[in-house]
């Protein structure tokens, strides 16, 4: 059988970590239980795993400060797993550098389905790092190979997630984009018509470059058509 990549699933239930460990082995993929939050770092040094499964509720160090600490030194995919549909998990979970979330009760195809587009959006961005270029927006540029953004040639800090939904619209600066070609470009998948998470990144983003929230000027949301970075506003 093909083996598709190796996973870490940190998940304190063993239960429903053997379940989901024994159907991404049948799916063809390698799958490693870590069952507390302060033996992830560890874990993952050793396995450096091609995507990790995270839930937020762990013993020993809960998973929105374990992402954040992965986040120093791991570059791949982290997917979160949370219990409660609480938007501040996601919010969290999302600055502090989660590629995506999925809730519990985990679905076996949705979570695979998250699974090969994160990877499969991971490889793209690995393969087309040659052809990385400088994006400037006024004030805004953006180092696509280091993966760096600056304003007024200061660094800001910034997420994974929140630097690929930047890097996109300002590629794309002067146009309006899609919310299902921000899906695609950002999250290797399509808009499922429920997920709010661009929209959370979204927020987050104006937030953090100073953006009025009630009236955007650098990044507004076009209703009914998607979204735009204002070149000129920036």
């Amino acid at each position: 059988m093909d083996n598709y990549g190796t996973i870490l699933l940190v998940e304190d239930d063993s239960s429903l970590a053997q379940w989901v460990a024994e159907y991404l082995t049948e799916q063809g993929y390698t799958a490693q239980i870590c069952a507390r939050g302060d033996q992830v770092v560890t874990q993952v040094k050793q396995l450096n795993p091609d995507l990790i499964l995270l839930d937020v509720m762990l013993p020993g160090q809960d998973g929105i400060s374990v992402c954040r600490e992965l986040r120093q030194f791991y570059q791949r995919p982290i997917i979160m797993l949370t219990a409660r549909d609480d938007e501040m998990d996601e919010v969290i979970g999302l600055e502090v550098g989660a590629s995506d979330y999925i809730m519990k009760p985990v679905r076996p195809r949705a979570l695979l389905a998250r699974i090969k587009a994160a990877l499969r959006l991971n490889n793209d961005t690995s393969d087309n790092r040659q052809d990385d270029t400088i994006i400037e927006v006024g004030s805004l540029k953006i180092d696509t190979q280091a993966r760096n953004v600056f304003i007024n040639n200061v660094e800001q800090p910034i997420s994974s997630a929140e630097y690929l939904l930047l890097q996109y619209l300002a590629a794309n600066a002067g146009q309006v984009v899609s919310r299902d070609a921000v899906f695609k470009a950002t999250k290797g998948r399509e808009y499922d018509g429920l997920d709010r998470s661009v929209d959370v990144l979204i927020s987050a983003l104006r937030k953090k470059f100073n953006d009025d929230s009630q009236h955007p000027e650098k990044i507004k949301t076009i209703w009914g058509r998607g979204y735009l970075l204002v070149a000129s506003a920036w």
